[in-house]
């Protein structure tokens, strides 16, 4: 059986980054936590935006910032100690408040592990509120906007 690519095609702008699985990633039962997943796609999502220009410290000039909504995660595959990882991400869909980014996790012979689905809501940081994503956002990450849902 032939692996699957670990990288998609898409319109807008991509990230990855290559993870090496420390035993501290590893939970009882020999393999990669959950926890861990979560937080690769964390750090994925954050080094994408600052790639992009989109730093905290931009977000705070902006006055919003994005926080997590929802995680839906597909475990295929175990991934074990001393397995190196490519954590590939990018935009999949936005509206006026939310955008949804899509993880996907290849091990290190380009078998697909993992595949995400991660909803960010956007939020004026001073009144705690969702607010449109500005423009500066969007062609940042080259986004296009699907105002007819929220």
């Amino acid at each position: 059986m032939q692996a699957e690519p670990a990288i998609s095609p898409t319109p807008f702008s991509t990230h990855s980054l290559v993870v090496d699985v420390a035993d501290t990633d590893i939970d009882e039962l020999g393999h990669a936590s959950n926890i861990a997943y979560v937080r690769w796609i964390q750090q994925v999502a954050i080094a994408h935006s600052t790639a992009v220009g989109l730093d905290f410290e931009a977000y705070r000039k902006l006055g919003g910032v994005f926080f997590i909504r929802r995680h839906e995660i597909d475990y295929l595959r175990p991934v074990l100690r001393t397995d190196r990882v490519e954590v590939r991400t990018w935009i999949d869909s936005a509206t006026a408040v939310k955008c949804k980014r899509a993880t996907v996790m290849a091990n290190q012979d380009g078998t697909v592990v993992a595949r995400a689905m991660t909803t960010w809501g956007y939020v004026d940081t001073a009144r705690g509120r969702p607010v449109r994503i500005p423009d500066v956002i969007r062609t940042a990450f080259m986004v296009k906007s699907d105002d007819s849902a929220t």
